[in-house]
């Protein structure tokens, strides 16, 4: 899957500048959507934000057949029922915890009894370790904190809960 640059996560200094260079004034608007912005740079760091997890904090194995199954036009667009009791329950259940994750491309490298490593599929040098048993990243606390990197990329997922198209 290609990256789109323009989904790339950025320091709020540099947003604010980009966008401004693109619109020259504030509305209600454009300050509605730097207000979402600095608020997804400060929320906390979670697993989930990165690759599918279950409800008990565990990492989910992507179903067989997933991608497959997904490409189904049905599958995209209809919504969970959990009184359908259907044996796609496995892939709903990944497909609501893949809908959660607001960073692409990221993959496990290693999971291990305590810590979990992941990478970004386009560049192997972006690697995050995640302490399970204190639920926390080591070295990285909050979204802001991943600017340290050149590239990370949003997904459609976040672009669409900060508000944003492709002008970032």
């Amino acid at each position: 899957m290609p990256i789109n640059a323009s989904h790339k996560l950025i320091p709020m200094t540099d947003f604010v500048i980009e966008y401004y260079s693109h619109e020259g004034y504030a509305d209600l608007q454009t300050l509605k959507l730097m207000n979402n912005y600095a608020n997804f740079l400060k929320e906390p760091l979670t697993l989930e934000l990165f690759v599918p997890v279950g409800q008990t904090g565990n990492i989910l194995k992507e179903p067989k057949n997933y991608t497959s199954w997904k490409s189904l036009e049905h599958n995209r667009k209809e919504p969970y029922d959990p009184e359908s009791g259907i044996a796609s329950d496995e892939y709903r259940l990944y497909q609501e915890a893949e809908q959660k994750c607001l960073f692409e491309g990221f993959k496990i490298a290693y999971n291990g009894y305590s810590v979990v490593r992941i990478t970004a599929a386009y560049n192997e040098s972006i690697e995050l370790s995640f302490n399970k048993n204190e639920r926390m990243f080591q070295k990285f606390k909050d979204v802001e904190s991943l600017t340290y990197f050149d590239e990370i990329y949003l997904n459609e997922t976040a672009l669409k809960k900060l508000g944003l198209t492709n002008t970032l």
